[in-house]
């Protein structure tokens, strides 16, 4: 809690998380909540190594100051410390921040390198190789990039409080639908005697524990963007304090766990959203078994459509036909896996050209009122379309998927024969696209004879099937006028 002793751990203790406030008597890390609760103080000898904040002693109001005394005097005893709140006095007062390893010289250089402010001496030796600049040079930019992360960070708290907002809304409408759902069941159950009371009773009691479960889940969502809101205005609060009353050199100092903290909490994912709705129904011609010894009607219907469930089948799925209608059915599931029995859900579908984004086709979308949903659709080109299926703003299982139209079907130029010989009545100049001749010049093909297929095949394109789409381009002239009078003979 914020009324409990602890340190900025900039060297924080073991298993600890960093930039917290760490209880050496309660053992627990946490944030300052309310301000005059925790005393800082800055520690001047920071340990061997890269620059860090050591707060040494903490004061608070419910802590055992003696056991922190105790843990002062074994760890930090050894340390210069002054009051964080009095470093504002000092900056004013002009009294410098000496180096803790020249304790005669005053940090006025700044350590691109190392991000670390130093003093000459230092500049001149450990950091002897490393850029380093005066502080007030440098100030500029480090703030900037603070002030970049406060802006960002000041955003994220009217969007909490908004979530917030929604939800206390969310939450009114739960309990306004389940009293409604309550007054709906209660004039059902008017028309039967005992049998129909014990049922009504016992739908009530689904009813509250299902308002119960998704109260539950709004308070916990609720719970958790509060907490998240409490530490983003702490953090807001500390650094706009940070920039307008610490000194270059207390901004330099502070700015690494200062920045590190508001891009953890800038990174802290939340939904924008309430994490139920209202969706609470009651069907009255629902078969609900047996009520002593009575056959019951009526039941409370929760199930809520699962897109990650939802399926797509139909043989059309992968490949259509240009210029012609083709669909699949999308099939509805909730978060069981069990198959919706109603419509009404959102449905949205596109269907867009890979290749060309100007050519995309309108879908119909038909609600069968069962959990089904056929969509149809009339490709205008051929090529590769890339097709999404949304139920509830989200994909449903298999969404995106790709769809090849392929061009319009061609219909055979030529004729179904056995051979160009029995065809053409023996003419020599008849041609087929088997590719297959006869021996005395004649250039179509003969039973038995060099590549012939060996049964009925297409003149136009050699294929041997009849119910097939013609396989050929479009044929030049001299061919075009060899297979029509091929046709014709």
């Amino acid at each position: 809690t914020g009324q409990q002793a602890g340190v900025w751990a900039g060297q924080e203790p073991a298993g600890q998380e960093p930039h917290m406030l760490y209880c050496p008597a309660l053992e627990k890390t946490h944030l300052p909540k309310e301000k005059g609760n925790v005393k800082l103080l800055l520690c001047l000898s920071p340990p061997a190594g890269p620059f860090t904040l050591c707060v040494c002693v903490c004061v608070c109001v419910n802590a055992p100051l003696g056991k922190l005394e105790v843990l002062r005097q074994k760890k930090t005893a050894s340390h210069a410390v002054t009051e964080l709140e009095s470093t504002k006095d000092c900056s004013q007062a002009g009294k410098p921040l000496l180096c803790p390893s020249h304790p005669t010289e005053e940090l006025q250089l700044f350590c691109e390198q190392c991000e670390q402010p130093v003093c000459r001496d230092c500049a001149l030796g450990r950091h002897r190789q490393h850029p380093c600049d005066l502080a007030s040079n440098v100030i500029h930019r480090h703030g900037d990039a603070l002030r970049e992360l406060l802006q960002s960070s000041q955003r994220h708290l009217d969007t909490l409080e908004d979530v917030l907002s929604q939800v206390d809304e969310m939450g009114g409408a739960v309990r306004s639908r389940a009293e409604a759902v309550a007054a709906e069941i209660c004039l059902f159950a008017r028309g039967y005697v005992k049998a129909i009371e014990e049922h009504r009773d016992r739908l009530l009691k689904q009813l509250e524990d299902l308002k119960v479960q998704k109260e539950n889940l709004l308070h916990l969502q609720k719970a958790q963007l509060q907490q998240l809101l409490l530490d983003m205005r702490t953090g807001v609060e500390f650094t706009e304090h940070l920039l307008m009353s610490g000194s270059d050199v207390e901004i330099l100092v502070s700015k690494g766990v200062v920045s590190s903290r508001l891009t953890q909490l800038n990174s802290v994912a939340y939904s924008t959203h309430p994490s139920v709705d209202d969706r609470i129904h009651f069907s009255p011609h629902e078969r609900a078994g047996q009520c002593s010894g009575y056959e019951v009607f009526g039941a409370i219907l929760n199930k809520v459509v699962d897109p990650a469930r939802c399926t797509l089948h139909g043989e059309d799925l992968h490949s259509a036909r240009q210029s012609q209608l083709s669909g699949f059915t999308l099939l509805c599931r909730d978060t069981a896996g069990e198959r919706l029995g109603r419509g009404g859900e959102a449905v949205r579908v596109t269907i867009t050209h890979r290749d060309k984004s100007h050519c995309a086709v309108k879908p119909t979308v038909c609600d069968n009122g069962d959990g089904t949903y056929c969509i149809s659709y009339s490709p205008e080109e051929p090529g590769l379309y890339a097709v999404c299926v949304c139920v509830k703003g989200q994909h449903v299982q298999g969404s995106p998927f790709t769809v090849t139209v392929k061009p319009k079907f061609r219909e055979h130029q030529g004729v179904f024969h056995c051979c160009t010989f029995c065809s053409s009545g023996g003419h020599k100049a008849a041609r087929c696209a088997c590719g297959g001749t006869m021996p005395g010049g004649y250039q179509g093909c003969g039973h038995g004879h060099k590549g012939h297929p060996g049964c009925h095949h297409w003149s136009c394109c050699g294929q041997v099937k009849e119910s097939s789409e013609c396989l050929s381009g479009p044929p030049s002239d001299t061919s075009q006028r060899s297979l029509l009078r091929t046709v014709a003979l």
